[in-house]
């Protein structure tokens, strides 16, 4: 029988395998085999896995939580070979996780942080091209629903403009999905790439669409900070606010947004939502319902389409 530690590796290996990318629970189950080992412990037992999961004191009940469910999935695995092994029952450190509560844009904002993108001071020439970057990087956020880590990893093979299609590589699980562009997206998409070209004409940039001014692709601290600076310009965020809209905010805009189009035209959301989920990269539909609360506009369509409903009943 093999140890706790091959176990391990196996059964990351294995998920890994199948498309998940299992950042957070690779780096943790080794620790929790390192723990076991110094218990002199050859198979998971319930109380061992809280111990291990409680460790950190000082921090909030989720992260406990987290630590316990990567174990509970691992013993799982694990209990097919060895019989001994105890899962962690699903009752154990209950957390009940709270989602940030998503701001909607208005078009008026959305106008604003872009222009306000294009405005951007910059030092030098090499960072002529940046204010640019983000404007194209902020305004496809907001007319395309991707996470801002997929648009970040576009390259320039994903960018058929004749088609008018995006191709997202390496999503959640893996995926690989292709999302239409409007007209005038794929013009803004044109004059960005064209002026990508010219600044970087005759040096070395590397194939991404969205670069930084040393030509790799933009970091993510640099694009959550451009962001922030320029929310606090436009006015999102006050100057000491340390939370505030978000670039996620934009996904859930586009989903609303979506629903809203659906309302008006007729159509029947409800029929048309599994297309929504499949275009926002989603698993299961229920990932896409939450997108779709908490929208004033989308509760007075909702509405409006239940009293024409009993209108006509009565």
């Amino acid at each position: 029988m093999n140890t706790l530690r091959q176990a391990v590796q196996d059964y990351l290996e294995l998920r890994r395998s199948l498309g998940f990318k299992l950042k957070v629970a690779g780096r943790m189950l080794p620790d929790f085999v390192a723990f076991m080992e110094r218990h002199r412990a050859s198979y998971i037992t319930q109380a061992l896995a809280l111990d291990w999961a409680r460790q950190p004191s000082n921090v909030h009940p989720a992260y406990w939580a987290q630590r316990l469910s990567f174990v509970r999935a691992f013993a799982r695995y694990r209990s097919a070979v060895d019989p001994r092994t105890e899962i962690p029952g699903q009752g154990l450190l209950p957390f009940q996780p709270k989602r940030a509560r998503p701001y909607l844009y208005s078009t008026a904002e959305i106008c604003a942080l872009l222009r306000a993108a294009l405005e951007m001071p910059y030092r030098n020439e090499r960072e002529a091209l940046l204010p640019s970057t983000y404007h194209c990087l902020f305004g496809l956020l907001s007319v395309s629903g991707m996470r801002p880590g997929e648009a970040r990893n576009l390259e320039l093979q994903d960018v058929d403009l004749t088609a008018g299609i995006l191709t997202i590589r390496g999503a959640k699980l893996g995926k690989t999905r292709l999302i239409p562009l409007h007209a005038s997206t794929c013009k803004v998409l044109a004059d960005y790439i064209e002026r990508r070209e010219h600044h970087w004409a005759g040096r070395p940039v590397s194939p991404y669409l969205f670069v930084s001014s040393w030509g790799n692709r933009l970091d993510n601290s640099r694009i959550y900070r451009a962001f922030n600076e320029l929310s606090r310009q436009i006015g999102l965020r006050g100057t000491s606010d340390s939370h505030g809209p978000r670039l996620h905010d934009m996904r859930h805009l586009f989903a609303t947004n979506t629903l809203v189009r659906w309302y008006q035209s007729g159509q029947d959301p409800e029929r048309r939502l599994p297309i929504l989920s499949a275009y926002l990269g989603h698993v299961h539909v229920e990932d896409t319902q939450w997108y779709l609360s908490g929208s004033p506009e989308l509760m007075r369509e909702a509405m409006r389409r239940l009293e024409q409903r009993w209108g006509k009943r009565q």
